[in-house]
């Protein structure tokens, strides 16, 4: 099984991780770690992403893959740079993944009208399965 998993660093996506953790077996699985830099959250810059925003990036989905490694998973990391849904969705489409995974942040009303919903976008527009990690606070 090919699982897309997309990080952001978040305790959502640490949930995620660790449904991936739980829930397959190494043999038979392969993770792509994704995080995607998202151009327009830095309207600041002109180039729109600076170095150390990837460089974070790029730390972020080497600890994840880390993790993952550790239990025997065959994992993969990624940064690309984008709208987070879109990056998500297309990079699942082109590496052909049987599976998305992510944490949802679990906004609702008008936060989640105001921001949009990157799960609730993906979950309606990817071509694969996909599982939402709610994270469980005690």
């Amino acid at each position: 099984m090919k699982i897309l998993l997309a990080v952001d660093g978040s305790k959502f996506s640490e949930a995620a991780a660790q449904a991936v953790i739980e829930q397959f077996r190494p043999q038979d699985t392969e993770v792509k770690v994704l995080n995607v830099v998202n151009n327009t959250e830095y309207l600041d810059y002109p180039a729109g992403v600076t170095e150390d925003q990837l460089n974070q990036a790029r730390a972020l989905v080497n600890r994840v893959s880390q993790k993952l490694r550790t239990v025997g998973l065959k994992v993969e990391s990624v940064v690309c740079r984008g709208e987070a849904k879109t990056g998500i969705i297309d990079s699942a489409e082109e590496w052909h993944a049987d599976l998305i995974v992510l944490g949802s942040h679990g906004r609702t009303g008008l936060g989640r009208f105001l921001l949009g919903s990157i799960s609730d976008t993906v979950m309606r527009h990817a071509r694969c399965s996909v599982e939402i990690v709610r994270f469980a606070q005690d």
